[in-house]
This record gives C-alpha cells, structure tokens and sequence, in this order.
C-alpha cells in the first residue's frame, strides 16, 4: 500500500505531515516536516544540525541534504494531477554550495505555470519530464546546496 493509500480525504495534509514525520529515514536524518499546504502546492522541511546526521568534518551530512526534498515534488504532483496521471521520479542531482550547519530549510513549491505545463505536454497521452529546482538555506539565508528534480508524468491511458 502507497504512501498515501488509505489516508482520508479529508485532512490528507496535515495526516500526511504526522506519518512522514515519523517515518524511519526521516527520524534519522533529522528531517522534519513544517508545512504541507492544503492545495498541495508547497511544502517546507526542515533539518536541525544533531550529532547523528553530521559528517566527519562536523557539517550537515549530505545525504541528509538531499532527504530532506527527496519525496517531496513526486507527492506533490501526485495529490495535484490526481489518479488519472502516472507521477514517478525520473533524476536529480544536488549541488553543495558551502557547508551547512545548524538549522537548514527547503521550500519546495508548484506554480500553475507548472501545472498548465504540465497538462500542455500531457493531455494526448505523452510523457511529461518536467524539471524542479529548491535551495536549500541555513539560518542566515544563504544557500548551502541546490538540488534540481525531473520527474516523469503520463496522462493514463484509458485501457489501463
């Protein structure tokens, strides 16, 4: 059963937020969900610096880094599009841009630019892979990493 399998239309959000923040990958990363919008459209996670999810240098492990997005904008799209769209990660990449330390959070949104892009290139039937980039900030707001997401997204076929 998925992820969101079985959690109630009514709430999904914020019952989705509570199962990921005690999800085992999430726990030991220190990763922790602030926010899921009701719309779906944004979400924002956080990572406080602890002893088990620091390198051997003392900064922010990046592994860790790019958890903190990794689920995200496949959910995401997922609640948007709805059952009629396959939804599948594809690639991503991260960049590390200086060391992170102490609280680092990331902002992960869909616009309805996004979307209508995203509908544009897929209404026949077509795959889709539409590309998604968030920073990831320390507390002074500077960014600490970037990291850039395609997924995959196919209108399903009515056959199955």
């Amino acid at each position: 059963m998925g992820i969101l399998q079985g959690v109630g239309q009514v709430n999904q959000a914020k019952k989705l937020k509570r199962i990921l923040n005690w999800y085992g990958p999430y726990l030991g990363a220190g990763v922790k969900l602030e926010h899921i919008a009701d719309d779906w459209r944004e979400v924002r996670v956080a990572m406080h610096m602890r002893w088990y999810n620091r390198n051997a240098v003392g900064t922010h492990f990046g592994g860790s880094l790019y958890a903190m997005i990794d689920p995200h904008y496949m959910l995401m799209l997922m609640k948007l599009l709805g059952r009629e769209y396959v939804v599948w990660d594809q690639s991503a990449t991260i960049d590390f841009i200086k060391p992170g330390t102490g609280t680092v959070r990331a902002t992960m949104q869909v616009t309805e630019q996004q979307l209508n892009d995203i509908y544009l290139h897929t209404h026949n039937g077509d795959k889709y892979l539409p590309e998604f980039s968030v920073a990831i900030k320390n507390e002074a707001g500077e960014v600490v990493a970037k990291a850039h997401k395609t997924l995959y997204v196919r209108k399903k076929s009515k056959t199955g």
